[in-house]
């Protein structure tokens, strides 16, 4: 099928010829036969790299160009602006929503697509955003995800209550491994464009003893290393002119993996060479220096760990094909585009807490595998799995390689994640009686999938339980309301169940301590924590020991309950010396996490911060001040004494602890000082801006006043 036969807007077809797209692969031409520019609902279930993306950028200039307005969710952030960079610059506009969880974003109406996660949309929905009743296309990426206890739900809900709001919506779901699509395109009321082809063949195979064995063959790979059997692999690659792309399960495993691999490669580019430079200038850690060192030789690792602009920097170099191999963590696996002529699935097995060592899932497997050729740049792509020994290589193949993708499920009736979307349908007014609670819910994946409605019945009969007895929702009869509490804990977009702690906590206080109030929040089910070990038990006990007054939380009498108390306080610890000025290269080493760990943290806690801030002006309006100057501390990552100078635009910690050094402490004192002075501490431009600043507003800023700070905060390192 021709792309100059297609109902699409004329300028689209011309950028699409620019780049040397003329005809569509044979699963984009089965979408538009099933109906794609028709309005039909469609799940698309394609292998990685068949043009699922092309497909959803079809239908969303179609419906743009008739007046229409589109929907993109995606599981990640780093998806999200992955695909607000592919779609922008094509004659429409493009939004995108990932953060600010209690915001209407009125603003982005303006769009014609928005690319948004599921929680962003979500609360979108719960804020009421003007434009969501404008969609008329919505596309969900990785719509198998739905099967995730962690972000299935949501997304679940999102696209139901999607559905019931805009009930003439086109809706197209994106994946590359469902095992159960004929049951779940019913649910979505949508044709099914199923398909094994791919634009580069695909060879999966396991390799043992120096050899690949495919099922209708084999392929002897060089050994270079006695030792390390997916290095020989690596090197086969990048020997042929290809990149690849390796999976271990571990961030330790990936990081060793990169190390030996640049130590074999030693490439010498000047390309590398400046990326390189790139990430030595930002490196704090001892991580990112030795990925600095890496890149240099034209390997890299890729996981959670990194800062944002680090990932960038390695996955720029690895799409432009300096960088010839990626070991990684999962993450790659989950929608980034970045394929390789060969993937290397080295880990298959992977660690549970409680259960031990458990094979990943086949679907897992299918989704690092897809990621295998380069389309017009890999003559085909291999998958290849690595075996302990020879009987292993048929499990291997029968475990994986020829198993079908896993079934996906609804984790909708789990009863901490019905908490949550039970009040929102409550307190957006989606349902006003029991009655319309349960008819929303028969329009979920669950009770398709099931037809069992009495156990989503009991499911959301213990979340209404807890909500009328936290005072979030009132029942009379057979009506349901949200209190005004119940109504700000949606908006804010939290757990109930961290409201009712935080509640809780801000009614049993009679004093205020900023570490009360950060272990608090570290408590509740919404904060990721840190693992604490059995060696950080004792530096811990110390430090609570020291803080007795300002610690609002004792350990518990039951065990069981130990492991979660000393997560939450060696977190609580790690934010603490984060608002207390210490470098992130310190943090790092104190708590052996990464710069991405600890970004991720602070982005986690100044949310559930700012959540406090309005429920501290409802329930503790005493201490709501300190609550708010203590939101702004741990945002710009300062002691109180700065908050004064921070509140000008251009200045963050170091320039503000530069200045607070010189006796500078406030707009007053930068008055006085001059901008001579200012130029000599911080250089001219930023100078010169935050003296138009102080001109523009004639009264300055009131200086905080510290007087109730806690000051000195202790850190691990003083307990150790």
């Amino acid at each position: 099928m021709l792309i100059c036969e297609l109902p699409i807007p004329a300028e689209l077809r011309q950028r699409y010829s620019q780049g040397g797209i003329s005809e569509l692969y044979p699963p984009q031409a089965d979408c538009v036969e099933r109906g794609m520019f028709k309005g039909k609902n469609l799940l698309v279930a394609i292998p990685t790299a068949s043009g699922k993306t092309l497909v959803a950028e079809m239908a969303m200039h179609s419906h743009i160009a008739a007046g229409g307005k589109c929907l993109y969710i995606v599981p990640l952030k780093a998806l999200a602006s992955e695909k607000y960079d592919e779609f922008g610059n094509k004659g429409v506009r493009v939004g995108i929503a990932t953060g600010d969880l209690d915001r209407r974003d009125d603003q982005l109406g303006r769009n014609d697509i928005i690319v948004a996660t599921s929680e962003k949309v979500d609360s979108l929905l719960r804020n009421s955003a003007r434009w969501i009743g404008d969609i008329t296309l919505l596309v969900i990426d990785e719509i198998h995800l739905i099967d995730s206890v962690d972000r299935g739900p949501t997304l679940e809900v999102v696209i139901a209550k999607m559905r019931y709001r805009n009930p003439a919506m086109q809706v197209i779901g994106l994946s590359a491994t469902i095992g159960n699509p004929k049951i779940f395109a019913g649910w979505l009321d949508a044709e099914l464009v199923t398909s094994n082809w791919r634009p580069v063949d695909l060879r999966q195979g396991v390799f043992y003893n120096n050899r690949i064995h495919f099922r209708d063959g084999e392929r002897p790979v060089k050994q270079v290393s006695k030792s390390f059997d997916d290095l020989n692999l690596c090197l086969d690659t990048i020997a042929e002119g290809g990149q690849c792309l390796v999976f271990v399960s571990s961030r330790r495993n990936a990081e060793a993996f990169a190390k030996r691999a640049a130590s074999a490669i030693k490439c010498e580019d000047p390309a590398l060479t400046a990326y390189s430079e790139q990430l030595g200038g930002i490196a704090e850690t001892d991580m990112v220096k030795t990925l600095a060192a890496c890149v240099a030789k034209g390997a890299a690792f890729h996981h959670a760990g990194l800062s944002r602009p680090e990932r960038a920097i390695v996955e720029e170099g690895f799409r432009k094909g300096l960088i010839k191999c990626i070991s990684s963590t999962p993450t790659l696996a989950a929608g980034l585009n970045l394929p390789a002529r060969r993937v290397i699935v080295r880990d298959y097995l992977r660690f549970s807490a409680g259960e031990g060592m458990l094979p990943i899932p086949a679907s897992e497997y299918h989704q690092m595998a897809g990621r295998a050729g380069r389309p017009r740049l890999d003559p085909y792509g291999e998958a290849v799995l690595i075996a302990k020994d020879e009987r292993q290589i048929e499990d291997l193949f029968e475990w994986y390689i020829e198993a079908p993708a896993e079934k996906i499920h609804s984790k909708i009736a789990e009863p901490t994640a019905l908490y949550t979307h039970v009040l929102s349908l409550i307190a957006s007014g989606f349902a006003k009686t029991r009655k319309e609670l349960t008819e929303f819910m028969d329009r979920t994946f669950y009770v398709h999938e099931h037809r069992k409605g009495h156990l989503m019945k009991k499911a959301v009969d213990d979340a209404l339980l807890f909500l009328v007895s936290s005072e979030m929702v009132i029942e009379v009869g057979e009506h349901l309301g949200s209190t005004e509490f119940g109504s700000m804990v949606s908006r804010l977009y939290i757990d109930p169940r961290s409201a009712e702690i935080i509640v809780r906590a801000l009614r049993g206080q009679r004093g205020y301590s900023d570490l009360g109030i950060l272990q608090v929040i570290c408590c509740t089910p919404d904060m990721p924590n840190l693992y604490a070990r059995n060696a950080d038990i004792p530096a811990l006990d110390r430090m609570r020991e020291a803080h007795v007054g300002e610690l609002w939380f004792t350990p518990p009498l039951d065990e069981d309950e130990a492991e979660t108390y000393y997560r939450a306080l060696k977190t609580t610890m790690l934010l603490s010396d984060w608002a207390d000025e210490l470098p992130d290269a310190k943090i790092c080493e104190r708590y052996s996490v990464g710069p991405g760990d600890v970004h991720g943290m602070v982005e986690s806690v100044n949310w559930l911060l700012h959540a406090t801030v309005e429920l501290s002006r409802m329930f503790a309006a005493s201490i709501h001040l300190k609550v708010r100057e203590y939101e702004i501390c741990m945002k710009n990552g300062i002691r109180r004494e700065l908050l004064p100078l921070v509140k000008l635009r251009g200045i963050g910690r170091v320039r503000a602890r530069r200045l607070f050094n010189n006796n500078i402490t406030s707009p007053d004192a930068l008055r006085a000082a001059g901008i001579e002075t200012v130029t000599q501490i911080l250089g001219q431009g930023i100078a010169e801006q935050i003296f138009s600043q102080l001109h523009r507003n004639a009264s300055p800023a009131p200086s905080t006043d510290d007087s109730n700070a806690v000051t000195g905060q202790s850190q691990l390192s003083r307990f150790g």
